[in-house]
């Protein structure tokens, strides 16, 4: 017998995907590719 419903399942794939892609924006942001990022403000001298 099957209790879940399809919006369950669809909402459950949605917020896993949100969830990854928020996961691999941080990752992205403050882990090691982090390094080659540069600020655009460091670079100007007023």
């Amino acid at each position: 017998m099957e209790t879940s419903s399809p919006a369950l399942s669809v909402a459950l794939g949605v917020m896993a995907v949100v969830l990854s892609l928020t996961g691999f924006g941080v990752y992205q942001a403050f882990g090691p590719p982090s390094k080659e990022l540069d600020d655009p403000f460091d670079d100007h001298e007023d």
